[in-house]
């Protein structure tokens, strides 16, 4: 009986720290969001703009310049969406198409990257801020690094192309010129 009391103590005592210890995904998670911050890259754990997920997800996310805003649009992997959203390419439809036609130099690299993201990856999301990469973290930091430079060139293509005319950013607000 001493035994018991005395195993049982003992589990007591050291099951606080295994709490405390990350889990696998954890583990697998932290080199990738590191990498990606190193990267320049903008991590956020927000609501993602997708119907039917109500829980933070994960986004990667590059900016604009603060004086060249980029156009508002979002594409929703075609599993998640529905079928009366126009298809744009591969398996992404239009969830808010962009106002303005985007850039020719924006098409190829955001083609090239809706080709070859990982299948959770479910949404991008363009806002006059920043371009932003919804997914549940599947791949390793070595695989997503290999994305990195698409964004860039992407997130280059579409700076200064606003969906308001002559947009610029002052002081944080919106002016037009004319």
């Amino acid at each position: 009986m001493v035994w018991v009391i005395i195993v049982a103590v003992l589990l007591l005592m050291v099951s606080p720290v295994m709490w405390l210890k990350p889990s696998a995904r954890q583990r697998r998670v932290a080199p990738l969001r590191s990498a990606a911050m190193k990267a320049g890259v903008k991590v956020v754990l927000e609501k993602p703009p997708l119907h039917g997920i109500e829980t933070a997800m994960p986004g990667y996310r590059w900016s604009y310049p603060s004086d060249a805003l980029g156009p508002r649009f979002v594409l929703v992997r075609s599993a998640e969406a529905s079928e009366v959203l126009k298809p744009f390419v591969a398996d992404w439809r239009w969830r808010i198409e962009p106002l303005r036609a985007l850039p020719p130099a924006a098409h190829e690299p955001l083609e090239a990257l809706l080709t070859r993201l990982p299948q959770d990856a479910l949404v991008v999301e363009s806002s006059e801020t920043g371009i932003t990469f919804w997914w549940w973290e599947s791949q390793t930091a070595e695989r997503f690094l290999t994305y990195v430079e698409d964004f860039r060139k992407l997130r280059d293509a579409l700076a200064g192309h606003a969906d308001q005319r002559g947009g610029t950013r002052a002081f944080g607000e919106i002016t037009h010129r004319e």
